[in-house]
């Protein structure tokens, strides 16, 4: 009841505003640098007790690092504030960041994260045995979502894993007698990472074109294959959310010459529970951890990666592989660990070595681990069914936008891109003025990687976590801000009007003698000689 006797259920309900009203915080916040006073503490280290240990000189530092000085309340109101000039997936409608398959990362996941314990990685294994066993549980779920045979969790990140896919794919042929393959073959709306690391690797790529129905070219493939290939690194579904349905006709014809098939399966929020993988004849795949299964993407990192092989490649996985001894095994009669198993490392002798140090991002594969066990077989299924019903409610929506289009007109899985080059025709607006005037509404979205082969792009990816009224509140802003470009696209060009900053001097970015990576290097370009 309220103060003047009247029920919840009889008071009038407000009229739900056609757009959230929005402003960002703007703090002019220095650089951590700058704030630093000399002589102040956030704590009061303790002295180390025992005896003094003299380090060798070779490792002692010559001066104290130089690092900033400053009280916990002063850090705490510095990073505070510059949370608050950020948009998140915890603050805003998040599906504009396309193919990053932006989802909520349940809290608890956290927990269980910090729960680990503070571990060291020189540990012996005989003390990290619930660890490994994750690792070791999590290998066999990730095995059993793509049909391959072994998984490593040690990569760092999405393209880690794909540089270590291309790495065993190197070891793989230099083991068979396969030197002369020098050649790798991707295609424009695959990862750009899969050219990167191939090119990285040493390799000759070979980029296949979209046709006129937006799947990679297969005339082109028959054309580039022969006996310098070494492999096909492909995305399915691509960055443009199309599945290619002659998947396993391109897998086969790249094996009919002796190359191997790899798939990058970043995109896989579409397909899980649908299929995998190795059942359309793949040799390797990798997964992103902070995308398909819901870690955080920690503004870049640390992410997680997890690659995946046939039986053929698993001799070349990267090192140390967490194997399981079985309780009857004769290795360990007689200890504790007899009786119940034992989680050990193994170190495979044709190994390509490690991708990064000790075994991975364990925060990130524990979150992950949880992720899966909540949800099992069915519900992950249920994730893949969900984000694709989102992504065509949302393309449906887009579509009723005048000057909105999607270029083809093939089924899309887990996400989209469209164009607005109707629009930017008729107005002289461009994409990327059009998402950052969506930014004074609270919501952004990426337009997609160059070249770019659609015209004025923006790429959508809904993703299971978003609820009907998250896609129709996106989709009004997107339709606001048209109709702006229709009737004032000076307006439109000079956007944005309520975050922290007006405008980005853009030249700067394209003047190597103006970046300053670190701070050192920023007080040596932009403030000495300063008063």
């Amino acid at each position: 009841m309220s103060g003047h006797g009247e029920s919840f259920a009889e008071l009038p309900v407000a009229p739900k505003p056609p757009l959230r009203r929005f402003h960002q915080a703007r703090w002019d916040e220095p650089i951590i640098f700058e704030l630093s006073q000399p002589g102040r503490r956030g704590i009061a280290v303790p002295k180390a007790e025992g005896p003094a240990v003299e380090l060798p000189a070779s490792v002692r530092r010559e001066h104290a690092p130089k690092l900033p000085e400053m009280s916990q309340l002063h850090v705490l109101r510095h990073y505070l504030r510059l949370s608050q000039e950020n948009l998140g997936f915890d603050l805003n409608i998040d599906v504009g960041q396309g193919t990053c398959t932006m989802k909520y990362s349940p809290k608890v996941n956290d927990l269980f994260a910090k729960a680990t314990g503070p571990l060291h990685p020189h540990q012996h294994e005989d003390t990290v045995q619930g660890v490994l066993e994750i690792y070791w549980r999590m290998e066999r779920m990730l095995a059993e979502i793509s049909g391959m045979s072994r998984v490593s969790l040690q990569p760092g990140s999405g393209s880690a894993a794909i540089y270590a896919n291309i790495a065993m794919i190197r070891a793989y042929h230099a083991a068979n007698g396969g030197e002369a393959r020098d050649q790798v073959i991707t295609t424009m709306f695959s990862h750009p990472s899969n050219a990167a690391c191939a090119k990285t690797a040493g390799y000759e790529v070979i980029t296949l074109m979209p046709d006129a129905n937006g799947l990679p070219d297969i005339e082109a493939l028959k054309a580039a294959i022969g006996p310098r290939t070494a492999a096909l690194m492909i995305t399915n579904p691509e960055d443009t959310g199309v599945f290619n349905p002659r998947i396993k006709e391109f897998v086969d014809l790249v094996h009919s010459v002796g190359g191997l098939a790899c798939y990058d399966q970043a995109n896989a929020n579409g397909i899980l529970g649908i299929t995998r993988a190795r059942d359309v004849g793949f040799d390797l795949c990798h997964f992103n951890l902070h995308k398909t299964f819901s870690t955080p993407h920690s503004c870049g990192g640390p992410a997680a990666g997890a690659c995946g092989v046939s039986p053929a490649l698993e001799p070349f996985l990267p090192e140390p592989t967490v194997d399981r001894v079985e309780s009857d095994s004769t290795e360990f009669e007689g200890t504790e660990f007899d009786g119940s198993g034992r989680f050990v490392l193994k170190y495979p002798e044709k190994s390509v070595g490690k991708i990064r140090p000790f075994l991975g991002v364990t925060p990130n594969v524990v979150r992950a681990y949880a992720w899966i066990m909540s949800l099992g077989a069915e519900g992950l299924r249920q994730v893949a069914e969900t984000a694709v019903l989102n992504n065509n409610y949302l393309m449906h929506k887009i579509l009723q936008i005048p000057g909105a289009s999607v270029p083809w007109n093939s089924r899309h899985v887990e996400q989209a891109r469209y164009s607005w080059q109707q629009l930017s025709e008729e107005t002289g607006v461009h994409s990327e003025e059009i998402g950052v005037r969506a930014a004074d509404f609270g919501v952004h979205y990426w337009t997609s990687h160059h070249p770019y082969l659609v015209p004025e792009p923006f790429t959508l990816e809904p993703t299971e976590s978003y609820a009907k009224e998250d896609l129709d509140e996106y989709a009004a802003i997107l339709a606001h801000v048209a109709d702006e470009a229709r009737r004032d696209p000076e307006f439109v060009k000079g956007a944005p009007y309520n975050q922290t900053i007006h405008k980005i001097d853009m030249t700067s970015l394209d003047d190597p003698k103006q970046w300053a990576p670190t701070w050192r290097a920023y007080v040596r370009k932009h403030l000495q000689g300063q008063d």
